[in-house]
């Protein structure tokens, strides 16, 4: 399973009340092009933490990229945001793709969560599927 890595400019949209992650639409974008200034801002730079600047792939062949919730909750003062595997089915060619971004489709620019590192590009042909495995939570704040 590929790691997380929570784009820099999150934590600052989160304390400004860009996201509500509780209600918002969270979707993956996918893309074969290195995170950049998207994903490590420098400070100050925040502004540049949105889908805009990340390179998409064609979605035209590729089922519904909408993550579902299962659980936005605090127990203990510890906030767990927890979505479903996200399973992509391709209707024909779909990628190549590397990258996974996680971003608020709710919130005014489409803000990054975070992205997932797969390593080497992933392809799909007719019928194929593909997993988005969220582990057993997105993450969790403390």
């Amino acid at each position: 399973m590929a790691a997380f890595n929570k784009i820099n400019g999150f934590v600052e949209n989160l304390a400004e009340k860009v996201f509500n992650l509780g209600s918002d639409t969270i979707t993956v974008a996918l893309s074969n092009t290195a995170p950049g200034s998207e994903a490590t801002p420098p400070t100050g730079a925040t502004t540049a933490a949105k889908l805009s600047n990340v390179t998409q792939i064609s979605y035209t062949n590729l089922s519904s990229r909408v993550v579902t919730i299962s659980s936005s909750a605090q127990s203990g003062g510890t906030y767990s945001l927890v979505p479903a595997d996200l399973v992509l089915t391709a209707s024909g060619a779909v990628g190549p793709f590397r990258y996974v971004y996680i971003y608020d489709d709710t919130a005014t620019n489409n803000e990054l969560i975070g992205y997932y590192d797969y390593g080497s590009s992933i392809s799909l042909a007719n019928g194929e599927t593909f997993t988005v495995d969220f582990g057993t939570e997105l993450f969790t704040l403390a």
